[in-house]
């Protein structure tokens, strides 16, 4: 991913932090010699070594399983917050742009056994229904209903390089209280996420 030096983050933990957040990514590979994307979980976890390691799954009848294991490197796309910028917020005339955060993952994946699959999907269900207001559990679905396991594919992918753009406005600091506020007015969920981000950053 091309990112200018004053948008790069090396800020490990924190973008750790925000991979734990945006979990949903895009998994990339090449299939039959074409790049292939599917959009799906992907969990940030560390192996019995203490490595940095992705785990997801995806369906028997997605067609990029069977490239799986061929010793290339996959990428995992992962996409925060965004907002356009209008330029007239500026001091001084420029052009628009957008800011936004975004991580990129790369690493090298392995195929899972059934039992450790199952044990990722008991992981991924507990850590999200923790948050509805009557959780369920794998625990109590009946054999039938886990039964849909055996038509999914789990992985893990050993975590290699990750690279970090944090685009917030960085080149200009005249302006950045503007933004903010200019931000912070809109309606939509990504203007104000990225206000407050900035904000953090300005404090």
């Amino acid at each position: 991913m091309y990112t200018p030096p004053h948008y790069n983050s090396d800020d490990l933990e924190e973008i750790k932090e925000f991979l734990v957040r945006n979990s949903f990514g895009i998994l990339i590979n090449i299939l039959d010699n074409r790049p292939w994307g599917t959009h799906i979980p992907l969990e940030l976890e560390k192996d019995e070594k203490g490595r940095d390691i992705l785990v997801g799954h995806i369906s028997k009848a997605n067609p990029q399983w069977k490239s799986f294991g061929d010793d290339r490197e996959v990428l995992c796309i992962f996409n925060g917050p965004h907002a356009y910028v209008s330029s007239s917020w500026y001091e001084e005339e420029e052009v628009p742009t957008w800011n936004y955060i975004a991580v990129h993952v790369y690493g090298k994946l392995s195929l899972l056994d059934r039992a450790a699959t199952m044990d990722s999907l008991h992981r991924l269900v507990d850590k999200y229904e923790k948050f509805s207001e009557c959780p369920i559990s794998l625990n109590d679905m009946s054999p039938d209903t886990l039964a849909q396991a055996e038509g999914i594919v789990g992985f893990q992918i050993l975590v290699s390089d990750i690279q970090a753009t944090y685009k917030l406005s960085q080149t200009r600091k005249a302006d950045q209280a503007e933004i903010i506020a200019q931000l912070e007015g809109r309606n939509d969920s990504g203007s104000r996420e990225i206000a407050k981000i900035m904000g953090k950053n300005l404090s």
